[in-house]
């Protein structure tokens, strides 16, 4: 194991947390084969259990910088090879991925589902969701947040999905995550939860994954 050099600049915290990034192989496999982040490799894990990225799909990401799900989505869907289109979206800047489309943009604006549709073309086939909050370290605010825009995710989703589309978004362990759940079922025909193997063992994190959109717009989470 990997051991950091003790710098009186880095707080504690800090420290563990670059021992942590230097011993896991996510990180170290991620820097080998190319990728952003780590998290590619839920979203591969995700996809080879699920085959939601099939060769031609037109898949949206949000809050997609770094970028490495929409680096995994436009490998799998084809669209450095012209096949499939990949949208990354995010109010932050991120470098070019070759094959990815990347639009600047508050999802949350109004107007956000019309423009999104316009650039693609047509409706999507998936909507991913990595995004969270910056943690304040209060497990319940934390947890309260991440929802809210997993909630605001799903009600976008249903907005752009055609209808057999695919929806996947990360959530938190806490209680409220019940709430999305049930709305989720009444669009969708199959929900689950997931946990990737590449998320933490220590992590809350989980996902949830819709497939078989019905269309329309059925009732938001909490409603």
């Amino acid at each position: 194991m990997k051991k950091l050099r003790v710098n009186g600049r880095r707080s504690h915290s800090s420290r563990l947390w670059l021992e942590r990034q230097l011993n896991d192989p996510y990180v170290t496999r991620a820097r080998r084969e190319g990728f952003r982040a780590r998290a590619a490799y839920k979203l591969i894990e995700i996809d080879d259990r699920h085959r939601l990225l099939k060769p031609g799909a037109r898949v949206v990401d949000l809050g997609a910088a770094p970028g490495s799900w929409s680096q995994v989505a436009a490998q799998r869907v084809g669209a450095g090879q012209g096949s499939g289109r990949v949208l990354a979206v995010d109010l932050l800047a991120m470098a070019p991925i070759p094959g990815v489309e990347f639009l600047r943009l508050d999802f949350l604006d109004a107007d956000a589902p019309d423009v999104i549709k316009s650039v693609l073309g047509g409706a999507a086939d998936v909507v991913l969701s990595d995004m969270a909050q910056n943690a304040i370290g209060h497990r319940k605010t934390d947890h309260l947040k991440i929802m809210a825009l997993a909630e605001a995710a799903a009600d976008f989703a249903r907005e752009v999905l055609a209808p057999g589309g695919s929806f996947v978004c990360k959530v938190l362990q806490g209680g409220t995550e019940s709430t999305l759940l049930a709305a989720l079922k009444q669009g969708f025909a199959a929900v689950k939860h997931l946990k990737p193997a590449a998320s933490r063992a220590d992590s809350a994190e989980l996902y949830l994954l819709g497939t078989g959109f019905r269309g329309g717009t059925p009732p938001r989470a909490g409603t």
